[in-house]
C-alpha cells in the first residue's frame, strides 16, 4: 500500500503525527485494536512533496519512525529528523527525495505519478483492484 500526503492538510494542520485520533477512539469504545482503515504496516512507501519514505526496507520501527520524519517536511515530526540519519537513510535507499530519483525538486508534482485517478489502478491491476463503491467517481 502506498500512503501519498502532503505534510500539512488545510488549515496548515501537520499530516504527520504522533498517534492517530482512532487510536483514542478505539480505547473509548473498548474495540481491542483502533478502528482505522488500513494498518500501519501495510504502508510500503510514504509519498509526500519531500520525497519518499520506502518503509518496507526499513530495519524495525525506530528506523521507521527516522524514514518517515525524514519525509515529513515542516512539520512537528519532520523538524526532529536529524540531518546525518536522514543522509544515511538517502544513502541506503530507504528515503529518496526528488533529486535522487532524478527530478528537479521545483518540478516535483502529481502530474508525475503515474496512475493519476483511481480508474487506472483498477485498469493497471487488470480488476484485481476494486474501489468500494462509495468511492468511485467513473
Amino acid at each position: 500500500m502506498v500512503q501519498t500526503v502532503e505534510t500539512f492538510a488545510k488549515g496548515d494542520v501537520p499530516a504527520f503525527v504522533e498517534t492517530l485520533d482512532a487510536v483514542e477512539v478505539g480505547k473509548k469504545a473498548g474495540m481491542p485494536i483502533a478502528p482505522v482503515m488500513i494498518y500501519g504496516d501495510d504502508i510500503s512507501h510514504v509519498v509526500t512533496e519531500e520525497g519518499i519514505a520506502y518503509l518496507y526496507r526499513t530495519e524495525g520501527m525506530e528506523e521507521r519512525r527516522r524514514a518517515l520524519a525524514a519525509v515529513a517536511g515542516v512539520s512537528p515530526i519532520g523538524l526532529r529528523a536529524n540531518a546525518k540519519e536522514t543522509a544515511e537513510l538517502r544513502q541506503r535507499g530507504v528515503v529518496a527525495y526528488p533529486e535522487d530519483i532524478g527530478v528537479h525538486r521545483l518540478q516535483a508534482n502529481r502530474a508525475l505519478f503515474a496512475a493519476r485517478s483511481m480508474e487506472d489502478l483498477v485498469a493497471w491491476s487488470r480488476g484485481l483492484y476494486k474501489v468500494p463503491a462509495k468511492f468511485r467517481t467513473w
